[in-house]
């Protein structure tokens, strides 16, 4: 639970620093955890790494920009640090199959390549990699049994025709208690 809230924090630190200088070496001076670490933590609650999140939200970021907005393409690119315009546009149209150019001025806002905000459910009990075990109620013991030393088993589900494979216990077996 302690490192779900450590992810959960990082999550809405990188969204309010996306227009920023984000590398692994500055999210993990700010996590306090190494950039090993952080990485294999993030993933496991995520399933991204951090720098595919974090230049997947600058993208997303910037597209929202590129339609809401008249600030040019090198601005855009500039402000979600870019190193180029040429960049931006390589980088945009791996994810969004298209040119911010192109983007701006379709009809309809598509939502093929934008990647939204993670939210960690705080109500997630187990940790997301982990097996999810469910186990049910224990039976009450009905007190017949409870004073044998008896206890009630599970009961397995099990297929009829395997109850048509059963052979039945010979007469003369019978008698013997089978």
């Amino acid at each position: 639970m302690y490192h779900e809230s450590i992810v959960s924090e990082l999550l809405d630190w990188i969204e309010h620093n996306l227009d920023q200088s984000l590398t692994l070496e500055t999210i993990a001076a700010k996590s306090g955890y190494s950039k090993w670490h952080l990485q294999r933590l993030f993933k496991s609650y995520t399933g991204h790494t951090l720098g595919t999140y974090t230049r997947q939200r600058r993208l997303t970021m910037a597209a929202t920009e590129l339609r809401m907005s008249q600030n040019s393409v090198l601005r855009i690119a500039d402000k979600y640090q870019f190193d180029s315009q040429q960049t931006f546009t390589r980088t945009f149209k791996k994810q969004f199959k298209t040119t911010p150019a192109v983007y701006r001025r379709l009809a309809e806002w598509p939502s093929d390549g934008l990647c939204p905000k993670i939210e960690l459910d705080e109500k997630v009990v187990a940790h997301p990699a982990a097996k999810v075990v469910i186990e049910a109620p224990p039976l009450p013991i009905p007190p017949e049994l409870e004073w044998m030393g008896l206890k009630t088993a599970v009961n397995y589900p099990c297929k009829n025709s395997a109850w048509s494979n059963w052979k039945s216990c010979p007469q003369s077996a019978m008698s013997k208690s089978c």
